[in-house]
């Protein structure tokens, strides 16, 4: 059996996050292959970028076109297509033409409750976990399979335009939202070995962003750059100094981007269909298909119109629907949504300890940022224009590249160090959460905390891990478990358990533990059960915020009464040792406070838990030097001097 983890007594150690070396020369000469690619994987598009002579580039198709959409078809009678191809399937083979798969990977069928009423193809729940699978029919496959179909598709250009064979181009920097989370971050890192590649680092996308704007220029500045793109929005704080690109602080969600728009349109208009014809078009996966490509088209018309027509025609079920959407009317559709993505910039400005005249310049990312809505509220969020010099399809894309160069040994000099979205944790016995990585901490990092043992002749211990705000482990999200055992049999409290978390670079984390005495120890490269939604991220932050204070209480309160029934339990099991050795004042202050130890289960509050436990420890003093006496006495009973000499 193993029993509970407890925190170590006496004084919390402290927390230091060291900053790894990220770029190494060594790395660089011992590179023979090809070139490294940049991969920005997006939910609407995807593009493929490389640095040559110095300078990013992103890879055309043979249509001049760095798109690629991130569409998988799968047709019953043939190999899968990627990208145009794909797309153009869309009409007629709804159910097996994949889109968005950014937007399900590492996530489960709660997660996605709210997206499947608008997908044209179905989604269902893996049978051995918590993982959502897209359903084609005859056979179930997951985000990351389509993923690494879009990422393969990515590669073949890049072997076509660099005239190259594909089995020269394996290792790629790749870019995810700033607030994937370890189980997203994961699931991309699968896709792209399913396509053949490597990845060597992992790159927020804001911060890629801000690489290819930054690249030339000089002094000191800080940016904030906001990407909204398809299906994701980053909002992040970057202090560029040099040659050094230092995030600050990030903000975002993983659910929130053009498709969002996209589906606002879709839903008022499948809505007024509904009312003037009777027929729900929501129900046929085919018209879904169409309508989602129809708002697609609305949305960008009214990117550089006052107004565009949304035409939708089924001779079949007699509708003949066409409605004039004017800019009014889109904007208070989608104004929600926009105001979502300011509320991550006031959070991600909050936690920098910065306002909004502290940023020197606003950058531009994504292509849902050309909505004329979009551009215009974050320019008055900032009170400053917006930056949009750069293609915001290309940059992070561009930046991807730049980062490749740099761990190709090609670009001298630049660093980039970023952060961590939410705090993680070891769960403890009392029910609260240590914290040892914490939010917006610079990765990668590492941390140690020495924990013990709960009960006596425990051999092995469950290390939960968690992650969020919250100070009590029932209101943060398990990301996995793991025991340490082969405990030699101790006294409660007697083994040292060091718990080490290193976040590297890509935002994965590997959790060691190890019992000091015995050099037993266990380790783990957490896989989450499944990711984070975007809402419980959201509430994760919000509740911590609103709770800071009385999570705090609670928190003293459990760790007060966890450190206080260890103290009991060993007075308990010693008392007859008490009765026999101590002096009668000694045995009547450790027999009161002992007693009000016990009285103490109903008590809710620091201070008075706090006085009982004081008055236990000093009264259990004489207690101690009793049972260390009597440890010596027992140990030379019935032994000669002689015998203790030669020991």
């Amino acid at each position: 059996m193993y029993g509970a983890l407890l925190k170590g007594c006496g004084q919390r150690p402290v927390i230091k996050m060291i900053e790894l070396p990220i770029l190494g020369q060594n790395f660089a000469a011992t590179i023979t292959e090809g070139p490294i690619l940049g991969i920005d994987l997006g939910t609407t598009h995807s593009l493929v970028a490389v640095l040559q002579h110095g300078a990013p580039r992103v890879l055309l198709d043979q249509d001049g076109d760095p798109l690629i959409p991130s569409v998988v078809s799968y047709p019953v009678d043939g190999p899968p297509v990627v990208g145009k191809a794909a797309l153009a399937r869309a009409g007629f083979d709804p159910t097996r033409t994949i889109f968005s798969s950014k937007r399900l990977i590492g996530r489960s069928m709660e997660d996605l409750r709210d997206e499947m009423a608008t997908l044209p193809y179905a989604l269902v729940e893996a049978e051995d976990r918590e993982m959502a699978l897209i359903d084609l029919g005859d056979r179930k496959i997951t985000p990351q399979e389509v993923c690494g179909r879009i990422l393969r598709a990515c590669r073949d250009l890049a072997a076509v335009q660099l005239k190259m064979a594909p089995e020269m181009l394996t290792r790629a920097v790749i870019t995810v939202p700033a607030y994937f989370d370890d189980a997203q971050r994961q699931a991309t890192r699968r896709a792209a070995k399913l396509a053949g590649l490597e990845v060597l680092r992992m790159v927020s996308e804001p911060t890629a962003a801000a690489l290819a704007y930054g690249l030339d220029k000089s002094g000191s500045s800080r940016v904030a750059v906001y990407d909204l793109g398809g299906g994701t929005f980053d909002l992040s704080i970057l202090e560029l100094q040099g040659d050094v690109f230092r995030v600050l602080a990030t903000s975002g969600d993983t659910h929130l981007g053009g498709d969002d728009f996209d589906r606002a349109i879709l839903i008022n208009c499948a809505a007024e269909i509904q009312q003037q014809s009777g027929v729900d078009v929501l129900a046929d996966p085919g018209a879904r298909a169409a309508l989602r490509l129809i708002a697609e088209r609305t949305k960008k018309a009214l990117s550089s119109a006052e107004e565009a027509d949304f035409v939708y025609h089924d001779a079949e079920l007699g509708i003949a629907y066409r409605r004039t959407i004017d800019w009014r009317a889109f904007q208070g559709w989608i104004a929600p949504l926009v105001q979502r993505t300011l509320d991550g910039c006031s959070m991600a400005l909050q936690d920098a300890g910065l306002t909004p005249p502290d940023i020197h310049e606003v950058v531009l990312v994504g292509g849902s940022t050309r909505v004329p809505l979009v551009k215009a509220a974050v320019s008055q969020f900032f009170g400053r224009p917006c930056h949009d010099e750069l293609n915001p399809d290309t940059v992070v894309a561009l930046g991807a590249a730049i980062q490749a160069g740099v761990l190709g040994g090609q670009v001298q000099n630049a660093l980039l160090l970023d952060v961590t979205p939410l705090s993680l944790g070891i769960a403890t016995a009392e029910g609260t959460v240590s914290k040892l990585i914490l939010r917006n901490a610079t990765i990668p990092a590492q941390a140690k905390e020495g924990f013990t043992t709960f009960v006596d002749g425990q051999t092995a211990v469950k290390f939960t891990i968690l992650q969020g705000e919250r100070e009590l482990a029932k209101d943060c999200r398990e990301l996995g478990e793991f025991v340490l055992r082969g405990i030699p049999p101790m006294p409660a409290g007697l083994p040292k358990i060091g718990v080490r978390f290193h976040l590297d670079a890509d935002g994965v984390l590997h959790v060691r533990a190890k019992e000091e005495r015995s050099g037993v120890s266990a380790e783990i490269t957490v896989k989450p059960k499944h990711g984070l939604t975007d809402e419980e991220v959201e509430t994760m932050l919000a509740d911590a915020w609103e709770n800071a204070e009385s999570d705090l209480v609670t928190r003293q309160v459990a760790d007060l009464h966890g450190q206080l029934g260890n103290v009991r339990r060993a007075v308990e099991k010693h008392l007859d040792i008490a009765r026999q050795h101590l002096e009668a004042h000694a045995l009547e202050r450790l027999e009161d406070a002992f007693e009000d130890a016990n009285q103490a289960s109903c008590l809710n509050e620091p201070g008075p838990l706090k006085g009982i436990l004081d008055e236990l420890e000093t009264a259990a003093h004489p207690l101690a030097e009793a049972l260390m006496n009597h440890v010596a006495r027992e140990a030379v009973r019935d032994r000669f001097v002689s015998d203790l000499i030669d020991e």
